[in-house]
């Protein structure tokens, strides 16, 4: 069983904030803050959209924009089964249309420049935004040059996918079109990066569907690493599942050095592999609007007060979701980011109210499928006390567990995508 009972689960995160629906931490919803204040939201994913509403829910006299480039999103989570062809993109696919009945001022913008002194916007169609308060949920950015050989260009011959899209559907294409009897490889990349177990949940689902129509092929995930998130379960379920994988770790020469995009090889200090379907996931880095504002720091990604994510290096800029540097144990997640959004919102409005901060709480729930029918998960609550961040509770799905157990698994994945995503786009 669980450490941690779903019932007990709720009642930490408040009820239906577990399924990302409501939160706790907005005692005073709805009383107007003193004057018009202006907060603008950098980012559409994940963090962005929920503090955007978040903030208008707390407080209907705040404005709110939210600029973000693309006109339709599309959920890196749940992504993998589109690889595997068991789901079809368009579930991945959502608009920002029904925001404007939440008061949100949706601009489809790139921004370019934040200026924290004159606390201003500016974006690439030479728009200017003035801020009272600021919150930059810009996701990833890859390190093009941490590889020898894999560029952005590269990477349309050898995708990453980390960005669900058009890279999703080619790598999609490549396991289709792949010979039986070639390799698929996976390059994972090192800590920190975008959700820690999906590499793996990929290899999962790409053995699956090689089992079905490749039989001869094997998954060889080549990694920067000598652990991965939920290691135990991953490597269980390969043997219980029958599925060809072989995980070369850094110590047994698995970090990739060197990328040939002509020739469709990658190349470790120790061998070369070759292969029609390659899949490299590069290392990552904040954002890069966060790095042209100076938000990060020497590793790459933004510091922040863990009570409020605001940032510790400009002041009433709140940086949260994957850019940001929550602590060592939350990681790089949607769940997360909706859990930091609701929190760097609470914190906006109790400023703009002249009140003290509420005492956050935080909660990270991640799901991987290995199959249509097998799923595995974890799930964390932390609280802030003693000014840290200290874990409640927590647990991971069971080693041992009847083949019903894992199917209910693999279907509250698809009811946790459904709730938080209707949560952010309704």
């Amino acid at each position: 069983m669980y450490n941690l009972t779903r019932r007990h689960f709720v009642k930490l995160t408040g009820g239906l904030a577990a399924a990302g629906l409501v939160s706790p931490m907005f005692p005073t919803l709805g009383r107007a803050s003193q004057g018009k204040k202006h907060v603008v939201v950098v980012g559409g994913g994940y963090g962005g959209v929920i503090a955007a509403k978040y903030i208008r829910m707390a407080d209907p006299s705040v404005t709110v924009t939210l600029i973000e480039k693309e006109k339709l999103y599309y959920s890196c989570p749940l992504s993998n089964p589109v690889i595997a062809g068991f789901r079809d993109m368009k579930v991945q696919r959502w608009g920002y249309e029904n925001l404007a009945k939440h008061g949100i001022n949706v601009q489809h913008d790139e921004v370019v420049e934040i200026d924290p002194v004159k606390r201003s916007v500016s974006t690439a169609k030479s728009a200017s935004f003035s801020y009272d308060k600021l919150v930059v949920a810009p996701g990833v950015d890859f390190k093009w040059d941490a590889i020898e050989g894999y560029t952005e260009k590269a990477s349309e011959k050898i995708p990453h996918g980390w960005k669900a899209g058009p890279q999703t559907l080619l790598l999609h294409e490549q396991l289709s079109a792949m010979k039986d009897g070639d390799p698929y490889i996976i390059v994972a990349p090192p800590m920190p990066f975008r959700c820690p177990p999906g590499p793996y949940e990929r290899a999962s689902l790409v053995a699956w569907y090689l089992k079905q129509h490749k039989p001869r092929s094997k998954v060889i995930i080549l990694d920067a690493k000598d652990k991965f998130a939920k290691q135990p379960l991953f490597v269980g379920a390969w043997k219980e599942l029958g599925y060809n994988i072989e995980w070369v770790p850094v110590n047994e020469g698995g970090k990739v050095t060197r990328v040939n995009a002509d020739s469709m090889s990658v190349h470790t200090e120790m061998q070369e592999y070759k292969s029609s379907a390659i899949n490299v996931i590069p290392p990552q880095k904040a954002g890069k609007i966060a790095h042209a504002a100076g938000l990060v720091d020497k590793t790459g990604w933004c510091p922040v007060n863990q009570k409020t994510f605001e940032s510790t290096v400009h002041k009433d800029i709140y940086v949260i979701g994957d850019a940001c540097i929550a602590t060592a144990e939350i990681p790089k997640s949607g769940f997360a980011a909706n859990s930091e959004a609701k929190i760097a919102a609470a914190a906006i409005v109790a400023a703009f109210k002249g009140e003290p901060e509420p005492d956050p709480s935080y909660v990270n729930t991640c799901y991987s499928l290995l199959s249509p029918d097998y799923g595995i998960s974890v799930a964390a609550v932390w609280a802030f006390k003693d000014n840290a961040v200290a874990k409640v509770s927590g647990g991971v799905s069971p080693e041992k567990a009847t083949p019903a157990f894992r199917k209910q698994e693999a279907s509250y994945a698809e009811s946790w995508y459904q709730s938080i995503m209707v949560e952010m786009f309704s």
